[in-house]
């Protein structure tokens, strides 16, 4: 291992969970780049239930606006979590639901919103102390 560069031959190597991993094509960073956005984990509690509608996702989360929205889709459906069924009605209906693969992540994120809600008290405390500090 080159100390210098913290890599092997060259590659810049990241340590995760004590594991040596290429920066350039670290798993866990890839991941976590796409599903850690702002509003993937809503997309993913929106849809925890079955599938919906554009606009019902756009009414569960008022504050996305609609190019985030598509965008947002789009990348979740990229990756997998999601698939695109539309039906040919007129006007033709698109729904939204999670593959096996989305719902594979429900059990982590789950985890993730409990953990969230015990500790958002601390979580804000910290902040406020910290940012009283000149």
């Amino acid at each position: 291992m080159n100390k210098a560069t913290g890599g092997v031959k060259g590659k810049r190597v990241a340590i995760v969970c004590g594991m040596p991993l290429d920066i350039d094509n670290c798993p866990v960073r890839d991941v976590m780049d796409n599903i850690g956005g702002k509003w993937n984990s809503l997309m993913f509690l929106s849809l925890a239930d079955g599938p919906l509608r554009f606009s019902q996702l756009r009414r569960l989360i008022p504050d996305i606006s609609q190019r985030m929205l598509t965008q947002t889709l789009r990348d979740l459906q990229r990756d997998g979590y999601l698939s695109r069924t539309v039906y040919p009605t007129q006007p033709p209906s698109v729904e939204y639901s999670l593959t096996d693969l989305g719902r594979s992540f429900l059990p982590v994120l789950r985890l993730f919103v409990d953990w969230s809600l015990e500790n958002h008290d601390a979580i804000r405390k910290a902040r406020a102390e910290f940012d009283e500090v000149p």
